[in-house]
């Protein structure tokens, strides 16, 4: 995880206009925007779906994306955020009757949302995205990425000529900044924990009463929807009265969305995973479990992030999320370092990027700290993104620019 202290001193958009605003002799550009423009005059009296558009002013009435749709991750395979606490998903702009709209400003699509909200003085908000608002491959920037991209860019009352005195990018803050505000008004594990319905390992519970335990505190609706008949995710729907920004949320019935899990024998699963007993991922990886010496012998790089595994490192030295687990090798060279090879070659860090091959002349010195692999008393190291699909991260030694820290234990394979 990291903080808004990461991007102190990197200057953004907004920083950069109030520094050209002052050299050409221009009133400076105000420190937190203050005034949502037109949003902070909006009449309450429209309250989209529930009154037909016709004609209103889009920067107070959101439209065609009337319908504000809430939703929450419950995950444990791998545990992300607070063990009494589900996730945030997103926040969708739905249209009134179903469907919706994606991708609607290509001249908006950003990737530096975390650099955006600490540029506008938000270094609070990311923080609390950092710890709630989670990325099941451990990317937590991607997904607020995607989410502004295929959702923020639909929401009518976020145009940029919604707003006077318009800074770049203020929309994109008011969007994480009214998301977050959302999240913490629906609680979805203090809800069902109200009606005795409390993460377990052995109790299984029944759709009608989840959703009429969600259904009273929300005091409308949800939509639950299971995974591997386990709980997995909560939609909660709202209208507007007014903008986004400013507007008031209000309870309403889902637009037809519909719940995928069954009936009966409903799972609930804690998220300590430590208690859990050791299982298949599904993405075909062993849980890593300590097998063995660490870095003896024959055995599997396992990486971790946050402390969840996400994948392996397969044997030219990449992270790989997905497929078949290298095999290495780890060959003593005193008391306390070894080295590594795969099928490809020795192992080592070339320009400060982890390789294998034939071309390693001196294979890297490391050791074992805390059951981690360690290089040059460091076992931290770090990637850009995490992988994706077939797509491979080069693994750092050092941090530099890349944001991702991750950490490499061993899991031992039979000789």
């Amino acid at each position: 995880m990291w903080g808004a202290q990461q991007f102190l001193g990197v200057p953004g958009p907004q920083a950069i206009l109030k520094t050209l605003a002052g050299s050409l002799g221009i009133a400076s550009l105000p420190d937190h925007p203050s005034s949502p423009g037109k949003s902070s005059t909006c009449p309450l009296s429209d309250i989209s779906c529930r009154t037909k558009y016709h004609g209103q002013d889009t920067c107070c009435f959101n439209h065609p994306g009337g319908q504000m749709m809430q939703t929450q991750f419950w995950d444990v395979d791998p545990v992300l955020g607070p063990d009494d606490s589900w996730t945030i998903h997103g926040l969708w702009p739905d249209h009134c009757g179903g469907g919706f709209d994606q991708f609607c400003d290509s001249n908006r699509r950003y990737s530096n949302i975390s650099l955006i909200l600490v540029d506008s003085g938000r270094g609070d908000l990311l923080d609390y995205m950092s710890e709630y608002w989670k990325d099941f491959r451990g990317d937590d920037p991607n997904l607020w990425q995607h989410e502004w991209n295929k959702h923020g860019t639909c929401v009518s009352t976020l145009e940029t000529q919604c707003y006077e005195d318009y800074i770049p990018q203020q929309e994109v803050v008011d969007y994480f900044d009214k998301t977050v505000e959302v999240f913490k008004t629906v609680p979805s594990f203090e809800f069902l924990a109200n009606a005795g319905i409390l993460p377990s390992n052995s109790e299984t519970y029944a759709l009608a009463d989840i959703e009429k335990a969600l259904e009273k505190e929300h005091r409308a609706p949800v939509t639950v929807r299971c995974r591997h008949r386990a709980l997995s995710e909560i939609w909660y729907y709202f209208n507007v009265a007014g903008s986004l920004q400013t507007g008031k949320f209000i309870a309403a019935d889902p637009d037809g969305q519909t719940s995928n899990c069954p009936a009966h024998g409903i799972h609930y699963p804690p998220k300590h995973s430590q208690e859990e007993p050791t299982k298949t991922t599904t993405d075909g990886y062993p849980e890593p479990t300590s097998t063995g010496i660490p870095f003896l012998g024959r055995g599997h790089m396992m990486v971790s992030t946050l402390n969840q595994r996400r994948g392996c490192i397969i044997s030219r030295g990449t992270w790989y999320a997905s497929g078949t687990c290298a095999t290495f090798r780890a060959e003593k060279i005193s008391e306390e370092t070894f080295s590594l090879k795969s099928s490809k070659g020795p192992c080592s860090f070339e320009r400060d990027v982890f390789n294998c091959g034939p071309h390693i002349n001196t294979p890297g010195e490391f050791t074992v700290q805390d059951g981690k692999l360690s290089y040059r008393d460091a076992t931290t190291f770090y990637a850009d993104k995490a992988p994706k699909g077939s797509t491979q991260s080069n693994i750092y030694a050092t941090k530099g620019e890349h944001l991702i820290g991750i950490e490499v234990t061993w899991k031992a394979t039979e000789a």
